[in-house]
């Protein structure tokens, strides 16, 4: 299961999330720094002798930077520890945005399509993207009149950021028209989790946990009142795709689950156990959630994630519902060097309440269930018209998603009833009939695809079930 893709309809998700969050994990805060003693430097001669060496006798000239940049990253790579790495300054800052509850840049969730950066979904509300009158689908084509294409997302995203106040000036292309909108930088929230009532069951709220950043806790507690409110009685917590974050955040929320001392989670090192953290007011403030809930995971939730819900199986017998988890089972301390580059390590394990280490094995759920096969399947291409008289497994890929839409399609072949399916697909979605999937074609398929998954979510349906039972009981 570990092995399969992304599901599709969260790797829309996903692909959206890049522009603002990015990386997961377990991470412990620490502002302390890193220094070299000077009694390592005998241990460390052979290291200077090189450096002497490569700038004195190397046949072009050197940056001592990029030199110095690249013994700290390699000496991190040579622990194979993926988790354990040297942070430049622009890698830092990239993790410190991943993890903070708000960044500064203008409110716009950005995609890559035929390589040019492209407005994903509606701007933040009341943000400056949203006040410019930015629009889904618009694309990006110069960011301060440097152009965007074949730069990577990030790139991008990077220099439309930027400290609040400043602008930034964006040349748009909105259909066929090309035009220049100037925007000032604002603070802008990034909601770690999404919550709703059920449309139809009035008693169940759900909550989307998308990371565990710095407000996440605040934010649950802040949730869970609301859909009381609201008529909750129970809850779904989806964690879906969700790569980790802060462990004080996952303490404090898996503590409200539980009764205080029950274990949340241990650590040890040196195969020795060297603590642990228990539910209690302390983490929780005295708030509790003593309704039934259950918890759905999948093979993108990571670390924190599996914290989360191993605390909540183990300690307080709630349900957990999806396909196994991912496996991490390290944490990391965040060391600065003053230079804003910063030390990423893995200073612990975690373990389970039960004591299980479940690195590179992932946390089984109480109730097996699994996403539909097409879920899995990649996305289409968007720098390749699929036409008719085309074989390919993109092509087969595309059959299966028109049939999973209710046409008639099957096989790698794009034939005649290829051809009429997109047709019939295209005038139905107000596109221009062609009979060929471009990516303005292959974008909508998406979107009705994840519609499709999103309406038929057997992993929620279950939970539904569950907690419906449980309130009969």
């Amino acid at each position: 299961m570990q092995n399969k893709q992304i599901p599709f309809h969260r790797y829309i998700i996903s692909l959206i999330c890049v522009a603002v969050i990015s990386g997961g994990g377990v991470y412990i805060a620490n502002n302390s720094g890193v220094t070299l003693a000077s009694e390592e430097e005998d241990e460390l001669q052979k290291v200077h002798t090189l450096y002497r060496t490569l700038q004195e006798d190397y046949y072009q000239k050197v940056d001592k930077d990029t030199l110095i940049e690249g013994a700290l990253k390699g000496m991190t790579e040579a622990l194979n520890d993926p988790y354990t790495t040297y942070l430049g300054k622009e890698e830092a800052e990239q993790l410190s945005n991943s993890l903070a509850d708000s960044f500064e840049g203008i409110g716009a969730t950005l995609t890559l399509v035929d390589n040019l950066p492209e407005v994903a979904q509606a701007p933040v509300k009341d943000s400056p993207a949203e006040k410019a009158g930015l629009k889904v689908h618009d694309k990006i084509l110069k960011v301060d009149g440097k152009e965007t294409i074949g730069q990577t997302l990030n790139e991008v995203v990077q220099s439309i950021r930027g400290e609040k106040g400043t602008q930034v000036t964006l040349t748009i292309q909105r259909a066929d028209k090309t035009f220049d909108v100037e925007i000032t930088r604002g603070k802008i929230p990034i909601a770690s989790l999404i919550a709703e009532m059920d449309e139809n069951q009035p008693t169940i709220g759900k909550i989307q946990i998308a990371s565990f950043n710095e407000s996440t806790a605040r934010e649950l507690q802040e949730a869970i009142e609301k859909l009381r409110k609201e008529g909750a009685q129970s809850f779904i917590i989806d964690l879906r795709q969700n790569p980790g974050g802060y462990l004080s955040q996952v303490e404090a929320m898996a503590s409200m689950f539980l009764e205080d001392g029950q274990t949340i989670v241990q650590f040890e090192t040196d195969d020795q156990i060297v603590g642990s953290s228990k539910a209690s007011s302390d983490l929780d403030g005295g708030f509790k959630v003593t309704e039934p809930v259950a918890v759905l995971v999948d093979g993108g939730s990571a670390s924190a994630s599996e914290i989360f819900a191993a605390a909540l199986k183990e300690s307080a017998n709630v349900p957990v519902i999806g396909t196994k988890t991912f496996g991490k089972g390290t944490v990391q301390a965040v060391n600065g060097f003053g230079d804003q580059s910063e030390l990423k390590m893995t200073v612990q394990k975690w373990l389970t309440p039960s004591g299980e280490w479940i690195n590179e094995k992932g946390l089984k759920p109480t109730i097996e269930v699994d996403f539909p096969e097409y879920a899995y399947l990649p996305p289409l291409p968007k720098n390749e018209t699929l036409k008719k008289g085309m074989t390919s497994e993109d092509v087969e890929n595309l059959n299966t998603f028109l049939h999973v839409l209710a046409y008639q399609t099957e096989g790698n072949t794009f034939n005649d009833a290829t051809e009429q399916a997109v047709k019939d697909f295209q005038s139905s979605n107000k596109l221009k009939e062609t009979g060929e999937v471009d990516a303005e074609t292959a974008v909508v398929i998406e979107l009705k695809i994840t519609d499709q998954l999103r309406k038929s979510d057997q992993m929620y349906e279950k939970a539904v079930e569950v907690l419906t039972k449980e309130s009969k009981q």
